[in-house]
């Protein structure tokens, strides 16, 4: 019996290539993002080369009640999820007096909310069943506030944190839960985020979004709760937890602001 999995975000970088090692293994897709047109011709190449099901659900998650829509159309097609990947998200860049609040509610929105509630929605299912899977994109930038993007950050703190929560309450039920932390990836995020002359990402050498994607599917079958991509990442994530808060936040900014 194929797996299926329901991937957010699956148009471009790390959910793309979630999207491609899936397929590969001969798991059936349902594919959600906002770009349906990007989604169909996925969907076209998944199934010519791997011979696997890829329905395709086109929808902005950052609106109200999405995850609701997206999880009654694949009941109303009689899909089972057997994996739920959750990967949708942005990020902003700027000082949070002079950022747009628009953008950050339609962050909060989709980071936090339709997260929630896909998860809400499918875990519910998967226990009744006994069995699922469920990975939480987070990020590096969940152990720690980060100035200059301090909602991106405080979202994906909130991630890391609901998704240790629940895959505990789900542990003697057949359902595993991963939060993926990655670090900056070179995936078009920080093009969308206006980023790319932070001290970050600027000059630097990053992982592809298919390094990532074959790290997190991984330890999302293994069911690792935490999955912090690189060992420098690792390192970096743990050791904020040695450091006096009010150092970890200034170096947080050093890091993440403009370069000279």
């Amino acid at each position: 019996m194929k797996n299926t999995a329901l991937i957010t975000g699956a148009s471009n970088g790390i959910g793309l290539e979630l999207a491609k090692i899936h397929a590969s293994k001969g798991g059936n897709l349902v594919l959600v993002a906002r770009n349906k047109a990007k989604l169909d011709e996925l969907k076209e190449e998944l199934e010519k080369q791997y011979n696997v099901s890829v329905y395709t659900i086109g929808k902005d998650l950052s609106e109200p009640n999405s995850a609701q829509t997206v999880y009654n159309e694949t009941n109303a097609n009689n899909i089972q999820i057997d994996y739920l990947i959750n990967n949708a998200g942005f990020g902003d860049f700027g000082m949070f007096v002079d950022t747009d609040w628009n953008k950050e509610l339609q962050m909060i929105n989709l980071n936090i909310t339709t997260l929630t509630q896909f998860t809400k929605l499918y875990i519910q299912d998967m226990v009744k069943r006994g069995s699922g899977k469920i990975m939480n994109v987070a990020s590096t930038a969940a152990f720690q506030p980060g100035p200059t993007m301090a909602v991106y950050f405080a979202t994906k703190a909130y991630v890391l944190s609901f998704s240790e929560a629940i895959g505990n309450e789900v542990s003697d039920k057949g359902v595993t839960v991963t939060s993926l932390c990655p670090g900056a990836t070179e995936s078009g995020f920080q093009a969308a985020a206006a980023m790319e002359e932070s001290n970050l990402v600027k000059g630097k050498k990053l992982p592809s979004s298919k390094e990532v994607a074959q790290y997190g599917y991984a330890a999302m079958l293994s069911g690792k709760a935490v999955a912090i991509h690189g060992l420098m990442n690792y390192f970096l994530a743990n050791s904020v937890r040695f450091a006096p808060r009010s150092l970890v936040v200034k170096l947080a900014r050093k890091i993440q602001e403009k370069s000279n």
